[in-house]
């Protein structure tokens, strides 16, 4: 995984697809079955992380492949 500041409070992320599950995972479990501790405001962002992701993973699904690579 590769991070760097694409500019002030952006950062831009290159990971391989697995490492990328790996936290979406993660949060996905975090989001159903939080303990009652975590704000709940917290959990609101989280979801609307997700539901980003899933329709960013959906138009990705529905794009043509990238080439392949040489």
């Amino acid at each position: 995984m590769h991070l760097e500041w694409a500019r002030p409070g952006v950062l831009r992320a290159t990971a391989h697809a697995f490492e990328f599950a790996a936290l979406v995972a993660a949060a996905r479990f975090v989001a159903e079955s939080a303990p009652p501790d975590i704000p709940q405001d917290a959990l609101e962002r989280l979801r609307q992380v997700l539901d980003d992701y899933d329709a960013q993973a959906l138009r990705l699904r529905e794009a043509a492949p990238p080439p392949p690579h040489r």
